[in-house]
């Protein structure tokens, strides 16, 4: 049983336009986080205890033994046996750093090929970053407070060098602590802070600045009730910060200067996951995000099966399918040819826009050329404004060089899954052909009498089994 859920049941390497996937070479490593230094994918295997190197040039891997990895030793049974490393970093000297769910943090020394092992005060840490000075913040999950680590003073195999930095628990009074975790971290070095987020899961979030100069927490932002599951942050170029709710389909920007927030929403999680059909409860999850080279946002859509790319600028959402599905992973009817899910749980963006994920239950990575042209791109406008009990036209306009075969596609902010509640939205074409050239297609909007009257956001565009490109239209409803 635990073969069949969590080690794979494709052993073969499966692609499509944009992912190639690349299998493991020891059985069951349940891959987790990842890292890209430039020539070089690294992994830690959660099971095997095992930190990959993968040279995507030569396709050659080399496996280094962590020391101490207990589940490594643990058998194969009903009862899951792994230990959580959900962050891989590479510094400026090349080493690389990884979280052992076992209160510990590992560098492993790339010249001589040898690990050292950091006692952190966090309980299961989950994520770290490095400031200008090659010193670490970290998180734990079970912990509620912010960690640093003085490189200069931390030694193998103790506690030394590390500080905690406590966060203010205010806000979560009335809960239970020991439903309080830490979700999201990240340095934003150009500003000098730290965003962290601590979450009691879909009950409450917050996230909190914390000044590296003063070496206070100077900014605590209670978020929406609809949006208590933040895990993952990025930075963008203007200072703005980008989160992943993994409680719904939404992931959302926070302006620091104007102190507001903008939801976006993935496109509804696709049928080819339940074996045709879409259930109404179902959830893409957004789960981890970065920022990459290009200012782009990318995350990783758990329940959705995708790697996606926002433009912050264009507000153009790019969804990548991934082609391995594990039909343990979703609600499959019986006799359903393709269904579930890859499981992939954490990613590294590389140069040239290649996206490098792991698939915990796939035993494999993969890597996502995202520089490689897609077939389209979708415009539409930035902006509308609809009165109650009126309906809207949104125009969407999709260019294509060559020939191109795909659905319409619509999710909105309305509903934390995507769909749309009890408004309606209707195209004037399902299917689209493009033989080169420009088609345009209108979409009526009409909300629902109930709809509250403030921002919404609706994701139109098209897709194919590949990928889908999606804009993003705010909506006033007044």
């Amino acid at each position: 049983m635990f073969r069949e859920v969590w080690c794979g049941q494709d052993t073969s390497p499966n692609s499509n336009a944009y992912v190639t996937e690349v299998v493991l070479p020891s059985d069951c490593e349940m891959p987790l986080g990842i890292a890209v230094d430039g020539s070089h994918v690294w992994y830690v295997s959660a099971k095997r205890g095992l930190l990959g190197s993968y040279s995507p040039a030569e396709n050659k891997f080399n496996e280094y033994n962590i020391p101490e990895w207990p589940s490594r030793e643990q058998p194969f049974t009903k009862i899951p046996s792994w230990q959580m490393s959900w962050t891989v970093k590479v510094d400026k000297s090349g080493n690389v750093w990884f979280t052992d769910e076992n209160n510990a943090i590992w560098r492993f020394n790339k010249a001589s090929e040898s690990f050292d092992m950091f006692k952190v005060p966090a309980s299961y840490p989950s994520a770290i970053d490095f400031d200008t000075n090659g010193n670490i913040y970290f998180i734990g999950i079970s912990s509620k407070s912010l960690y640093f680590g003085d490189v200069s003073k931390m030694k193998n195999r103790t506690s030394e060098g590390f500080t905690e930095i406590p966060l203010p628990l205010e806000g979560f009074s009335g809960i239970d602590p020991k439903f309080i975790s830490s979700g999201a971290l990240v340095v934003d070095n150009e500003r000098k802070d730290v965003w962290i987020s601590l979450l009691a899961f879909q009950q409450k979030g917050q996230l909190f600045r914390y000044d590296i100069d003063t070496g206070k927490v100077d900014r605590t932002v209670n978020l929406p009730a609809d949006l208590s599951s933040p895990v993952g942050a990025a930075i963008d170029n203007s200072g703005n910060l980008w989160v992943a709710d993994h409680g719904t389909s939404i992931f959302f920007k926070y302006d620091p200067v104007q102190e507001n927030i903008t939801r976006f929403v993935t496109s509804v999680a696709s049928p080819m996951i339940y074996g045709g059909k879409t259930p109404s409860n179902a959830y893409t999850l957004p789960y981890w995000i970065a920022t990459g080279q290009d200012g782009s946002i990318w995350f990783n859509e758990h329940f959705g099966n995708k790697i996606a790319r926002l433009d912050p600028e264009k507000l153009t959402l790019t969804e990548y399918w991934i082609p391995s599905q594990n039909k343990n992973w979703a609600a499959c009817p019986a006799g359903s040819a393709t269904c579930g899910l890859a499981n992939a749980l954490q990613f590294a963006i590389g140069p040239n826009n290649e996206a490098w994920f792991s698939e915990q239950t796939e035993n494999k990575i993969a890597k996502l050329d995202a520089a490689k042209q897609v077939p389209i791109t979708v415009s539409a406008p930035d902006e509308i404004t609809i009165a109650k009990g009126d309906s809207a036209e949104i125009r969407v306009t999709i260019d294509a060089p060559g020939d191109f075969s795909g659905q319409m596609m619509a999710a909105g902010t309305l509903m934390p899954n995507g769909m749309l509640g009890n408004s309606t939205g209707i195209f004037s074409e399902e299917s689209v052909s493009i033989s080169g050239g420009s088609k345009q297609v209108s979409y009526t909007f009409t909300p629902a009498e109930n709809l509250s009257a403030r921002q919404y956001v609706i994701m139109v565009g098209v897709g194919n089994a590949d990928v889908s490109v999606l804009k993003a239209v705010k909506v006033n409803i007044v």
